[in-house]
């Protein structure tokens, strides 16, 4: 009997814990959803400073219509009026006619034709041609007798020379050795005092025709070729300009010192 009763009273229990758990289970699940949170919805926004103006429509601009002035019907033209012929003049004839004079034709003004200047001369070759002439001439000369007319300077002078024509002579001689001496080269003639013996032949403008000879050493041949440069460095020679001074220039034997 009692297991009869107890029966109906478990099976009462289980389906109220069913029911519990299943009110439970309900209330669980619907707390859930209610705090499940929604993802806000995001909207993209422009901001702008202002609006942008719209643009006024521009109305068409009516042309003006242009009245039609019917054209004036034109003037009629004056016509000149005829001018009246004026009468020929009559012109009175000279008693005396006059001759008519020719006109005489102006004759023509030819340019003068400039002809072009002949070249200059070659002052090399006339000075060459000149060089030349007198070496012919000295040769000659040189072929001539003992007793010719131009002595040879190497001391006094005959005694038909004055004084003044010594002097003179003397004066050009010592103008000679004072150029000749600025072109010497006095280390190569030692220090002492060595004198050369010179022959020149030399040419009315002052030119040394060939080469210097030397008549008297000096004894040091490295002093006399020295002296050999320095005159033809020395080119032109101071001389006078009388004839009959520049005569005794011709050929001359000069006395020179280099350390003097």
């Amino acid at each position: 009997m009692i297991r009869s009763r107890e029966n109906p009273v478990a099976i009462q229990a289980g389906a109220l814990s069913v029911l519990v758990h299943a009110v439970l289970l309900s209330i669980l699940v619907l707390s859930f959803n209610w705090r499940t949170v929604r993802p806000a919805s995001v909207a993209e926004v422009e901001l702008w400073d202002n609006l942008p103006q719209q643009k006024a429509v521009e109305k068409p601009v009516e042309k003006p219509v242009e009245k039609v002035v019917p054209p004036e019907p034109p003037k009629p033209v004056e016509q000149p009026k005829p001018e009246p012929k004026p009468e020929p003049v009559v012109e009175p004839k000279p008693d005396i006619q006059m001759k008519k004079v020719p006109v005489k034709e102006i004759p023509k003004v030819e340019k003068p034709i400039v002809k072009p200047d002949p070249p200059k001369p070659d002052q090399k070759k006339i000075k060459e041609d000149l060089l030349k002439k007198l070496q012919q001439d000295m040769l000659k000369e040189d072929s001539k007798p003992a007793h010719s007319d131009v002595p040879k300077i190497e001391g006094p002078v005959s005694p038909t020379t004055n004084q003044a024509s010594q002097g003179e002579i003397d004066k050009y001689r010592s103008l000679i050795s004072s150029k000749i001496h600025r072109y010497v080269n006095n280390q190569l003639c030692g220090t002492g005092k060595p004198e050369l013996l010179i022959g020149l032949e030399l040419m009315p403008t002052g030119e040394v025709i060939g080469v210097p000879k030397i008549v008297k050493s000096s004894g040091i041949i490295a002093c006399d070729d020295a002296v050999i440069r320095a005159i033809l460095l020395a080119q032109p020679l101071p001389l006078p300009t009388q004839p009959d001074l520049l005569a005794q220039f011709r050929s001359l034997n000069l006395n020179f010192t280099p350390n003097n």
